[in-house]
């Protein structure tokens, strides 16, 4: 009788520990492979950053990283834009939108031509928000390669907490004054009150309270 109930109270940890354990959507293992995605820079878009929309487009790719190497500002793109290429390593992935051919395969590595202007130096800790434009991923620039302190900043557990509430800007009240330190608190309340007014309209049994 004891030797059961032992065996169960070992199965009741066992269970215990794999629901907490549990991985949120933002939670992404990826066994890196050496090679680098090339992303493009949508320069005309009139917004950038994690909140663009009146309601929040859907994030394609979400990431942080390390920028490796940073070229000199150039006028490749003519009179478009002022191009800068820079190379950024990727630690963590935390949002990966299917585009099926142009889909995201696990590349360490990203090179994009939108850093002018950022005000960022090789070795910098950044955390990037793309989005998708013919089926390909894009960066907007601007507001769309944050620098961060590390691993452990809070934009981090904050965006996280965004893409896995399905990006259920209610859910980032308590995060204003985060994201207003980088220059989006206004962006983020604007994309709060969007959701609020959604939600308002939908049946009471149909809203993921949490």
């Amino acid at each position: 009788m004891i030797k059961r109930t032992q065996f169960l109270l070992v199965c009741y940890c066992v269970a215990l520990i794999s629901c907490n354990s549990k991985k949120s959507k933002s939670d992404i293992e990826i066994e890196f492979a050496q090679d680098t995605l090339t992303v493009g820079y949508t320069y005309w878009w009139p917004e950038s950053g994690p909140f663009i929309g009146q309601c929040g487009d859907e994030l394609s790719l979400v990431f942080s990283g390390t920028i490796s190497n940073l070229q000199q500002p150039n006028d490749d793109a003519g009179p478009l834009y002022t191009s800068q290429k820079g190379t950024i390593e990727i630690d963590r992935v935390y949002k990966i939108k299917d585009l099926g051919e142009s889909n995201y395969a696990n590349q360490k590595f990203i090179v994009t031509d939108c850093f002018h202007g950022l005000d960022l130096n090789t070795g910098d800790s950044v955390l990037v928000f793309c989005y998708d434009f013919e089926e390909d991923y894009t960066v907007p620039g601007g507001k769309s390669i944050l620098k961060i302190t590390d691993m452990d900043d809070p934009l981090i557990a904050s965006i996280k907490r965004y893409i896995d509430t399905d990006q259920n800007a209610v859910h980032l009240k308590k995060d204003i004054g985060i994201w207003a330190n980088a220059g989006l608190g206004r962006k983020l309340q604007e994309v709060i009150k969007c959701a609020e007014e959604m939600n308002s309209e939908l049946p009471l049994n149909s809203i993921d309270i949490q």
